[in-house]
């Protein structure tokens, strides 16, 4: 009997994305389907490259295609198309941008900057267009960690922002001397951000990963107020007096009306390097149980480890110094759950 199309949908439709809950048929991820004697040919156009199940769905879709009588091959490409999300009215996204995620914290001191930049060199190594906005204006820190010395250039009277590891990055650190600190009152930070904003050339990017500072100040309520923020990631340490200040952050979110994607706990335990043995010097379990309590999902726990710090002051983020360390892994997990995430926010 002859393959046909129909028999083939019908089989695919056993697949499901496990984040969207819905199968990978009705949600329009199968593609240029081609069927030539006992050879099947699509592609699964996912919502994102960074899907954390990706690989799962593919072997699926492989095997239930597989197992239709007269098919000989299967032959599957998974490519994605990150798809945007435009307020309906008020303020829109910058042209070009399709997803803006600010990373804040309550307080200072829980490696925030240093997770916003492993996370964007993260996405950006499964093909997506990614940008590092650095709004953490008291510290910037985002030059140093990603190794960056160069001031951008101008072009027509625009920033050019700096490419480094794949990555779009524009700081406030490029435009200060070392030591020079900031003075600044609310309406020059917020002038700051607009320049940042519609001043900067940023092209077409699918996700801006923004480095906020430390806090609920002006940064953070005038860009929620300027951009319809896809939603924020919030780092916290596992101790109880560093929750007790995320949820403040947390707090600010809601009422704001800026979705939260989830808890990043960092510092989460010690790995032994010559026994393997953890210890949770700051505690145990922390975000998870107030990402439960806040009913948010907790997009992961990271190290803590004297390599990622090393990384940082070497300006070779963990994830380009050592992609293959445990370090490394744990950032491309959490990079993959917080797009997870964001596709979710999308398609529901």
């Amino acid at each position: 009997m002859p393959i046909d199309e129909k028999k083939v949908l019908e089989a695919l439709s056993q697949v499901m994305d496990p984040d969207l809950n819905k199968d990978i048929v009705s949600l329009g991820f199968i593609k240029n389907l081609k069927i030539e004697g006992g050879a099947v040919a699509f592609d699964i156009e996912l919502t994102t490259p960074a899907c954390p199940v990706k690989d799962v769905m593919k072997a699926q879709a492989e095997k239930f295609v597989g197992e239709l009588d007269g098919v000989k091959s299967v032959d599957i490409t998974l490519t994605a198309q990150v798809r945007g999300q435009q307020a309906a009215e008020g303020p829109q996204m910058p042209e070009g941008i399709r997803h803006m995620i600010p990373v804040a914290s309550g307080k200072g001191g829980v490696g925030k900057s240093t997770v916003s930049a492993n996370l964007a060199i993260a996405l950006a190594e499964t093909g997506a267009r990614v940008g590092l906005m650095d709004l953490d204006i008291y510290g910037p820190s985002i030059p140093t960690i990603m190794g960056i010395s160069e001031p951008p250039r101008i072009e027509n009277e625009r920033i050019l922002p700096v490419e480094k590891y794949g990555v779009k990055v524009v700081s406030m650190g490029f435009f200060l001397a070392e030591e020079q600190a900031v003075v600044w009152r609310g309406p020059m930070l917020v002038k700051m951000i607009d320049e940042f904003l519609g001043n900067v050339q940023w092209g077409e990017l699918d996700y801006m990963i923004v480095d906020l500072p430390p806090g609920t100040g002006d940064i953070q309520l005038s860009l929620c107020q300027k951009i319809p923020l896809t939603g924020a990631v919030v780092v916290s340490t596992p101790q109880d007096v560093a929750l007790k200040v995320a949820q403040k952050a947390i707090s600010l979110f809601n009422t704001l009306k800026t979705p939260v994607l989830g808890i990043i706990e960092n510092m989460s335990y010690y790995q032994c390097p010559s026994c393997g043995e953890r210890d949770h010097i700051f505690g145990q379990d922390g975000a998870k149980q107030a990402a439960h309590r806040l009913g948010l999902p907790l997009l992961g726990e990271l190290p803590l480890a004297t390599r990622i710090r090393e990384d940082a002051d070497a300006g070779k983020p963990s994830v380009a110094a050592d992609p293959k360390g445990a370090s490394a892994e744990a950032f491309r997990a959490i990079a993959s759950q917080m797009a997870a995430q964001v596709s979710i926010r999308v398609m529901s």
